[in-house]
């Protein structure tokens, strides 16, 4: 087999069939700190991709062995078992009913394997009256009850943009695995996660004040002004004042205006109360100069600002650059920003192409030879 990344979780072998991004982030999150993750992929021809689908599929999927596997056929599902008794967990995305069809369902993988974990992520969780609900990011945002608040006032829900819920489910679900090998390690059993991600993103929402849990836009309840607002060259430039002591910097920064020593704007109460007449002061301001001269303005006078980032300002960010955000391996992709005691990260190995380990894990760790590997191709099973 192929050994790679030797680090902290080097002793486990994971079979990933997950896919999009819960799944892929789950497993490369444990694949980073040396898991061997074996990535399953159908060996039916690839529809052609564009940049942003190879991209994608780069980010998510580095540090692990990637093969082919069609489980549509008694074949596949037979050669996925073998593949289970070597392994240490299974992971897998899909809608409940799927791993089920192909009886791979957690009760006949445990007859292959008594101690094997498995991992379901799925909208609504295996048991759930709404099992069968298909869904991904946005869906799970709808259903959890964030998409509502991310708004303004009186207006229709936006939603956070991307899906937050896939990156938090993918983590939720590395977590737990984490915990049911430890649990394996003192009792010897396996178990089975069953993650529902409206309920990981609904749980995240469970202590938010009542009022608080209205869109508010970009406002605060508590600090104002805090808002984004539109610059000079068409960018926009964020900015909180939090303290009595930021109010007085603000005001420094903006020429000490004579509105700003208007009684309404003195304490933090009546700015709260007074919000939309501060922000459109604010605005005409900060239409006055670039969003590069308000940020620097602002931060000289001990105020928080900073310019809202697109992709290229990102990717050239001194802060993320100092902190090692960004990894290069065949591409450019964001770092792991966990750390577990000494053990940091590694990144020893880019996205496989579909298939391009299946010699080494089907001849190597399952034991086929070349002749079996190749009638296999044939009737296209891998």
């Amino acid at each position: 087999m192929i050994k790679y990344n030797q680090s902290i979780l080097r002793n486990i072998r994971i079979l990933d069939f997950t896919w999009v991004l819960a799944g892929p982030y789950a497993t490369r999150l444990l694949a980073d700190f040396g898991a061997e993750v074996i990535k399953v992929q159908s060996p039916a021809a690839p529809v052609e991709e564009d940049t942003f689908t190879r991209g994608y599929y780069n980010t998510w999927n580095r540090n692990k062995l990637g093969i082919t596997l069609n489980l549509n056929k008694p074949e596949g599902v037979a050669l996925a078992k073998k593949l289970v008794g070597t392994c240490d967990v299974v992971v897998e995305n899909f809608t409940p009913r799927v791993m089920e069809n192909w009886g791979l369902g957690y009760a006949s993988l445990k007859k292959v394997k008594p101690d094997v974990i498995m991992v379901s992520m799925s909208v609504m969780g295996q048991k759930n009256l709404h099992r069968d609900y298909v869904g991904y990011g946005p869906t799970v945002q709808a259903f959890s009850g964030i998409t509502g608040l991310t708004s303004f006032p009186g207006q229709p829900p936006t939603g956070p943009g991307f899906s937050y819920a896939d990156h938090i489910a993918g983590l939720y679900a590395s977590l737990s695995l984490l915990g049911a090998l430890e649990h394996r390690r003192c009792t010897g059993e396996g178990q089975h996660i069953d993650i529902s991600e409206v309920e990981v993103m609904a749980g995240l929402l469970d202590e938010i004040p009542e009022k608080e849990s209205r869109p508010t836009g970009n406002s605060s309840s508590s600090t104002a002004p805090h808002n984004v607002y539109q610059c000079k060259d068409g960018r926009w430039c964020a900015l909180a004042v939090f303290t009595e002591e930021e109010w007085w910097g603000l005001k420094q920064a903006l020429g000490n205006p004579s509105w700003a020593e208007a009684p309404e704007f003195t304490a933090m109460n009546g700015r709260l109360e007074n919000g939309e007449a501060l922000d459109s002061m604010i605005a005409a301001w900060t239409r006055e100069h670039t969003a590069a001269e308000v940020m620097a303005r602002l931060r000289q006078n001990g105020v928080a600002a900073g310019i809202v980032q697109d992709a290229a300002d990102l990717a050239e960010d001194r802060q993320l650059k100092a902190r090692g955000f960004f990894v290069k391996s065949e591409v450019f992709t964001d770092a792991s920003p966990i750390r577990m005691g000494r053990w940091g990260a590694k990144y020893d190995r880019s996205a496989p192409g579909p298939g391009q380990d299946n010699d080494d894990v089907y001849g190597g760790l399952v034991g086929l030879s070349e002749k079996e590997i190749a009638d296999l191709k044939e009737k296209g099973v891998i």
